[in-house]
C-alpha cells in the first residue's frame, strides 16, 4: 500500500516482515496468535537494562524479559492500565 521495500526474515516461531522506511528508520510486521490486530510501538534505548529498572520502579511490569536477536535486544513493558511498549537496544 505504501510502497515500502520489504524482506521476509524467518525467526524462531514465525516470519517477520522487515520494512525499509528510510535511511535510519525501519519497521516491521510479525505474525501473532491472537485475534484482531496488535499495534506495538518500539522505542530505541541506549541501555535496555537501565530503562527496565526505571520502568519497574515506576510501576511497569516486564511482559517480555530482554531477548537477544540477530541485531539487538528487545523487551516489552506494560503499565497497570494494560498499555504496552517495546524497548529496543541495537547491537551496532
Amino acid at each position: 500500500m505504501f510502497g515500502w521495500p520489504a524482506e521476509a526474515v524467518d525467526v524462531a516461531h514465525c516470519t517477520y516482515l522487515s520494512l525499509k522506511l528510510g535511511d535510519g528508520i525501519e519497521g516491521g510486521i510479525v505474525e501473532h496468535d491472537g485475534e484482531g490486530s496488535l499495534w506495538l510501538p518500539y522505542v530505541e534505548v541506549a541501555d535496555l537494562g537501565d530503562v527496565i529498572e526505571r520502568a519497574r520502579a515506576l510501576g511497569a511490569v516486564v511482559v517480555l524479559e530482554p531477548r537477544e536477536g540477530p541485531v539487538g535486544w528487545r523487551s516489552i513493558l506494560a503499565v497497570p492500565s494494560g498499555a504496552r511498549i517495546a524497548l529496543w537496544q541495537s547491537k551496532v
